[in-house]
């Protein structure tokens, strides 16, 4: 990326929560925290973030439910230095009885900010109504029990066994000289534990009718995702869902934004889109409505994604959108950190490099018909779920209006 005076330095690895079990169930995003608090050469807690501070690097990890990421980026003239930090992590963290039982405490914290916050913890609501008890739908944070009571050999276990060569993606992006990093790189992972992929069990999918979750929470605001089960990362109609998902919510033009909250100011937000994993996938809507007109929200939402499965969309609408995914992408990937995520997730997943381009190459030849396909075999009653944080008490009066 000859155009940018910043470097990316990202460590991916193909693990998350459905990798888990319920005896440790979150114990992929707190190895996560752990990475940070100490390795062989960098042993004291706050080295590692002292080093990366005092270079101005923007430094952070994420845990998802298939992948677990840490990563720097600094100024390009920083990134030997980036390159030493975040290598050393992923492959030295000390992981000590003491640091375990102070970090539990901050996790139970995060898991507490979380579920007051009810935009976000609508999200995992909705997950839970779709998967219910199986992997994909826990918390990927875990619950605080369970936080509390797991045992140092149970991280250096799921950290050799997960955190293993064929496991792993290395990605560097920024003004650099390829080479030169596959040769440092391969010099830091030479002694990388290695082992076998560990399996994640299949994610079952059963529905024969609307599926609704209503969390009683006394707020100001209701939170509700509208979706329905759609298709998984390997299969192509996700690209007709992309578009989809940019025609009914992916902006202040789209159909949502103007129904919702430009004509009837229903919402301050809203917005449409789809979600895919490994074996699994949906779509939803998602909105923070005024509580005593929630049900007119969800009835214009409805009314929105009927007009869709009956009619499609128009033509102008399918070139907007196209223009619109393309722009954004172009937007994103200006940034050091965008891409080198880019790359590196169809290499985790699909082992291959899919670039941005090709990515967006299949966007574009998505037809009219195929948007109005999609939507007739995702938008259907057996498919249809509803999450909602409100103070609402009673399912009924959701259920009554929950059909497409």
């Amino acid at each position: 990326m000859e155009g940018t005076r910043t470097a990316t330095v990202l460590v991916l690895v193909g693990t998350g929560s459905k990798y888990e079990t319920k005896e440790i169930n979150g114990i992929s995003h707190f190895l996560e925290h752990m990475m940070f608090k100490g390795t062989t050469k960098r042993p004291g807690k706050m080295d590692i973030a002292r080093e990366l501070d005092a270079i101005g690097a923007e430094y952070n990890a994420f845990t998802g439910k298939e992948y677990t990421g840490y990563y720097a980026k600094a100024s390009i003239d920083k990134l030997d230095t980036i390159m030493d930090v975040v290598f050393d992590i992923f492959l030295n963290s000390k992981l000590t009885e003491e640091d375990i039982d102070t970090e539990r405490g901050v996790i139970v914290e995060e898991l507490n900010m979380y579920r007051d916050m009810p935009q976000r913890y609508v999200g995992d609501l909705f997950e839970k109504l779709l998967y219910d008890d199986q992997p994909a739908g826990w918390d990927i944070g875990g619950e605080k029990e369970t936080v509390m009571s797991l045992k140092r050999g149970q991280f250096v276990n799921y950290f050799n066994t997960h955190y293993v060569a064929k496991n792993t993606i290395i990605a560097v992006a920024g003004n650099i000289e390829p080479e030169v990093i596959k040769k440092k790189a391969g010099e830091y992972f030479s002694a990388i534990r290695d082992g076998n992929l560990v399996t994640k069990l299949p994610v079952t999918e059963k529905q024969s009718g609307p599926a609704l979750l209503v969390h009683y929470k006394k707020t100001d605001q209701t939170h509700f995702h509208l979706g329905f089960r759609s298709c998984n990362m390997f299969d192509d109609r996700k690209y007709a869902l992309g578009v989809l998902g940019t025609v009914l919510g992916g902006g202040m033009s789209s159909r949502l934004f103007e129904e919702v909250r430009d004509k009837r100011g229903l919402a301050y937000y809203v917005g449409a889109g789809n979600d895919t994993a490994t074996d699994a996938g949906y779509f939803m809507v998602k909105a923070g409505v005024n509580n005593e007109k929630v049900f007119e929200a969800i009835k214009v939402v409805l009314d929105e994604i009927r007009k869709i499965k009956d009619s499609g969309i128009m033509a102008e609408e399918l070139q907007r959108a196209k223009d619109n995914i393309s722009g954004s992408m172009a937007l994103g990937l200006e940034h050091s950190d965008a891409v080198a995520n880019a790359y590196a997730g169809p290499i985790l997943f699909e082992n291959k490099v899919l670039t941005p381009e090709e990515e967006l190459g299949k966007i574009k030849k998505v037809t009219l018909q195929e948007v109005h396909q999609v939507a007739k075999d995702i938008f259907d009653n057996n498919k249809l779920n509803l999450a909602v944080i409100g103070p609402f008490q009673d399912e009924e009066p959701f259920r009554a209006i929950l059909k497409v």
